[in-house]
């Protein structure tokens, strides 16, 4: 018997949750498994490359995996694969075995990811009015949640192993018990290989992640760093900017649907490039703890719903092959966020971390500029 639209709709917003409570819960642990493995910085962040290097070489693997199966059952295979790992990754004793892991651990996450944002399109499909945001708004929150946890087990000294091991078994039953709920899609046509140049129409939607996510992943990983080195505020302050920001994409996340449904998908894109812009010049041109943080919240908001977004207007534009499409704009996408952030870190050497983020700011432009370039039908939801 087929699911209905709810159903799968609640199926695949449980299967976003456990991409983002696993992927927060191992990050709420890395300091101490740092500190059980005696790593200083340098080392750390060469292990941590690992997690990358893994999701970035399995792309090819699995678009070719979404042109031979439902994307319902990569999807499934992903989760119990990327939770797997995570309930290994908490017994790791020494750094080969964390980079081993860490690897697996990237290439399950996105077998899961590609395939769920390919199972979201295909609900999307179903309604009229824009859901797909919801679901990326769903992992923000899950993140918030796993990080939560993490803290309170941390203060109890609950181990690492027990940690890990709880949260895989937890949520591999959860995939399990909602798998049935998920929608049975074709394979995606294999129509060109996908480590081929994708077209014209793919790499504008692919460059557009790009430029959101290369934002996205600066605020990762240099706003703690710009509260503490640019803006000199007191260590206390230092987690304000990151806190702001997540707390932006989160609601802009969940507001995201909403607006698409008032102002239509293109304008909303625009108006993301131009939060991004103004958030990271706003943070540049004034770091004051006020004024930076402000440029945070914008920044936050700017990369909410870009990247679902676009996935839904790729969905669009390519019905059948949603998967194998996903999967093409991802590989450039994630260059986006793997590669401006360590750029960051060198222009940052050379002039300062302000010239870092004004520099960053630019890549809103590209967004601004690319979006009417689209094609004229190019929009996330039916008309009403």
């Amino acid at each position: 018997m087929r699911t209905s639209p709810t159903r799968a709709r609640l199926a695949i917003a449980l299967f976003f949750f456990v991409s983002g409570f696993g992927f927060a819960t191992w990050a709420s642990r890395i300091p101490l498994i740092q500190q059980r493995l005696g790593l200083n910085e340098a080392e750390l962040g060469a292990v941590l490359l690992a997690l990358p290097a893994g999701l970035m070489l399995t792309l090819p693997v699995t678009g070719k995996l979404l042109q031979r199966f439902s994307s319902r059952q990569v999807m499934i295979a992903g989760a119990v694969l990327y939770n797997l790992a995570l309930g290994l990754l908490g017994s790791v004793g020494q750094t080969w075995q964390l980079a081993v892991l860490l690897f697996c651990f990237g290439s399950s996450r996105n077998l899961l990811n590609l395939s769920v944002n390919a199972q979201s399109v295909a609900v999307q499909a179903f309604y009229e009015r824009s859901i797909i945001a919801t679901f990326h708004g769903i992992w923000s929150v899950a993140g918030f949640a796993a990080a939560g946890v993490g803290a309170l087990l941390i203060r109890n000294d609950v181990s690492t192993n027990y940690h890990f091991v709880t949260v895989s078994v937890l949520l591999t039953g959860l995939s399990l018990a909602f798998f049935s709920e998920t929608l049975p899609t074709p394979p995606s046509p294999a129509t060109k290989s996908v480590l081929s140049w994708p077209d014209k129409t793919v790499l504008k939607f692919g460059l557009i992640t790009f430029a959101s996510m290369a934002c996205e992943g600066t605020f990762y990983d240099w706003s703690g760093v710009y509260f503490t080195d640019a803006v000199h505020a007191p260590k206390n302050l230092a987690p304000v900017g990151f806190t702001l920001y997540m707390v932006a994409m989160t609601t802009g996340r969940f507001l995201g649907d909403w607006l698409v449904e008032r102002f239509g998908t293109k304008p909303i894109l625009q108006v993301s490039g131009v939060l991004m812009s103004s958030g990271l010049l706003l943070a540049a041109a004034f770091p004051t703890p006020l004024v930076a943080g402000l440029g945070f919240v914008l920044g936050g908001f700017g990369v909410s719903c870009v990247v679902p977004l676009v996935f839904s207007l790729v969905g669009k534009a390519n019905p059948l092959g949603a998967g194998t499409a996903i999967a093409s704009v991802s590989t450039v996408s994630y260059f986006g966020f793997l590669m401006v952030p360590p750029l960051v870190g060198f222009v940052a050497k050379a002039a300062s971390l302000r010239w870092s983020f004004a520099l960053v700011a630019l890549l809103g432009g590209l967004i601004i500029y690319l979006v009417p370039k689209l094609p004229e039908d190019a929009e996330a939801s039916s008309p009403n």
